[in-house]
């Protein structure tokens, strides 16, 4: 018999098949907290490349998360309002690729600065945090 590891509190024998590794991760994603202010910084990274509306910008940060990162709708459009009351971000109505009303998020200058100040201090972080994990 192979040796039991866990999984998010979960143990999983090897001898399981892929689909239970698979589902036992996801569940440990699901619980995963991101640090204060990672929402924001996806964000405005994800509408830097074009304007979304709420869902797409979840969608892709989705995407290109691999399926990582989801983030629910009560958690995005209270950051969506709270980038905006900041002006980093605004927004306009538009017509969605399906033919309804939506509102469109995008990028101000001021968003643009936050952007390069946000993502070099996580890029500072994230280098700092992955030192101390590589320690001998």
């Amino acid at each position: 018999m192979r040796r039991s590891q866990a999984v998010g509190g979960h143990p999983v024998r090897q001898s399981h098949s892929c689909d239970r590794l698979v589902e036992a991760i996801g569940e440990l994603v699901a619980r995963l907290d991101l640090p204060q202010g990672t929402l924001d910084l996806l964000i405005l990274k994800t509408l830097a490349l074009e304007p979304q509306h709420g869902w797409g910008v979840s969608e892709r940060i989705r995407q290109i998360s691999g399926d990582v990162l989801q983030v629910q709708q009560g958690s995005l459009y209270p950051a969506l309002h709270r980038l905006e009351r900041r002006g980093w971000i605004r927004s306009n109505w538009g017509v969605s690729d399906n033919n309804r009303r939506a509102k469109y998020y995008e990028l101000t200058r001021t968003g643009r600065k936050q952007l390069e100040e946000e993502s070099r201090s996580w890029r500072t972080l994230s280098t700092a945090v992955d030192s101390i994990l590589d320690m001998a």
